[in-house]
């Protein structure tokens, strides 16, 4: 489902990225482990096509992502990647629905099918009675389902999540634990996930370990 090779990426003189070879299969969650500037996020920034590599090819749902000029892949990274984060990146002055609904109306959704889409995720992820609510109005887990939801909208092939439990208490990550097998389980999303978190990588698929640039 993803097949990167060879991805290399340099700052300067300095190589972050020294020849990445990865694969996913669909359905797969992958946690990727490793020291503070070993190039973890740089990696998931370049297989979320958020970035383009120095070298290497990167295929998602066969697709030749870097084949695309920017614009098709902004089309094809709203189509079939969600992302989340740390900071779950909600926008402050809209509701949880309506945060959820952005990504699809990006792709040109109906009005009324996002939200109807959007409201669906939310009683699924348990936070029906949080959708008129603000992000100030709801904990920290909360707002990273909805950040979830937010991934999820347009039904991608794959999320990315980077640090997704980093910002969240134990209680709160353990329920994302559960919950990002449980998406897979019921929607067969491959999920790709950079963690400091050693009992999430544990219960992963699999769990690789990036040291100096390399998987």
């Amino acid at each position: 489902m993803i097949k990167a090779s060879n991805i290399t990426k340099s700052y300067g003189n300095l190589q972050v990225l020294r020849g990445v070879d990865l694969h996913v299969g669909k359905g797969e969650i992958v946690s990727i482990v490793g020291k503070s500037g070993a190039g973890k996020s740089t990696l998931l920034h370049i297989l979320g096509t958020l970035g383009r590599p120095d070298g290497g090819h990167l295929t998602i749902d066969g697709k030749d992502v870097f084949s695309l000029t920017d614009r098709q892949l902004a089309a094809f990274r709203n189509q079939h990647i969600g992302f989340v984060f740390q900071f779950h990146h909600l926008l402050p002055e809209f509701t949880a629905l309506e945060n959820v609904c952005i990504p699809a109306y990006i792709a040109k959704t109906e009005p009324e099918v996002a939200k109807r889409k959007a409201m669906e995720l939310l009683t699924y992820l348990g936070l029906a009675d949080r959708a008129e609510h603000k992000p100030n109005q709801m904990s920290g887990g909360e707002q990273q389902r909805v950040a979830v939801a937010r991934a999820l909208i347009n039904s991608p092939a794959v999320v990315f999540a980077d640090e997704p439990t980093g910002n969240l208490d134990s209680g709160s990550s353990e329920e994302l634990h559960k919950l990002l097998f449980q998406l897979r389980d019921d929607f067969g999303q491959s999920f790709i996930i950079v963690t400091h978190n050693e009992e999430l990588a544990r219960i992963s698929d699999r769990r690789l370990e990036m040291v100096d640039g390399v998987l």
